[in-house]
């Protein structure tokens, strides 16, 4: 994404279309297939996140050295290299790093660096730069609260914290087969606490946001509920 959006043009021309909630909600994944059906541009913005975590350990620079930490994440050299709908690659200093920020360590650190304001204000312009035409959307923490606050349709999904654990369980038990559900739970509990008591946006839905619970709903169940949402508010035809 090259060009920028000012934040007194967000949302006039285009429809832009938030998903918030915490880790292992299936934001991502419900993200990705509704922009690749309504043709609109995705942003996943725990990958950018991510990358900055990544930088951060390759760099050595800890989180407790904000002015180090600020100073990195306003001079990343990211890319997001898509067809214009969905993302297919994550480059971080021109390489594919798609796969390495998925790690449990890299989200571990992105969490921890989330937490720190001048990183959020350092990395919010990377963020509102995915808001072009056709229209975006964009899955996060704090998409509908504070990055993209006047977007036309905002959605808050949320499962239990062991249904989380057991499908984050399921996604890495094929390449971490000593993973221990039990230690991914405490994981996204800690992680949970964490964004929600963080000084600095915390998660929380916004006010005009649809909660969704998707504990027992499959990806179809909750697109389908998102597209109704959609239409019955006018948001889309």
């Amino acid at each position: 994404m090259k060009n920028k959006a000012p934040d007194d043009e967000l949302n006039k021309d285009f429809l832009i279309i938030t998903i918030d909630g915490p880790s292992g909600v299936g934001k991502g994944t419900i993200a990705k297939a509704l922009s690749a059906s309504l043709d609109l541009h995705l942003l996943d913005s725990g990958s950018i996140y991510r990358l900055a975590g990544l930088a951060s350990i390759k760099a050595g620079v800890r989180p407790s050295d904000i002015s180090a930490m600020e100073h990195l994440c306003r001079n990343l050299d990211i890319e997001f290299v898509d067809d214009g709908r969905q993302t297919l690659a994550v480059m971080l200093d021109g390489r594919d790093v798609t796969a390495e920020i998925r790690d449990e360590t890299i989200a571990k650190r992105a969490s921890e660096i989330a937490v720190i304001g001048a990183v959020r204000n350092a990395l919010m312009q990377r963020q509102r730069d995915f808001a072009q035409p056709p229209g975006l959307v964009a899955d996060g923490r704090d998409m509908g609260t504070v990055v993209f606050p006047q977007a036309q349709a905002k959605f808050f999904l949320t499962a239990d914290a062991k249904v989380r654990a057991g499908r984050r369980y399921k996604q890495l038990l094929p390449t971490n087969p000593d993973i221990e559900l039990s230690a991914i739970l405490r994981d996204i509990q800690s992680r949970d606490r964490r964004d929600a008591q963080r000084a600095v946006a915390p998660l929380k839905p916004a006010s005009d946001a649809i909660a969704i619970d998707t504990s027992n709903l499959n990806v179809e169940q909750v697109l389908s509920i998102i597209r109704q949402t959609l239409i019955s508010t006018g948001v889309m035809s």
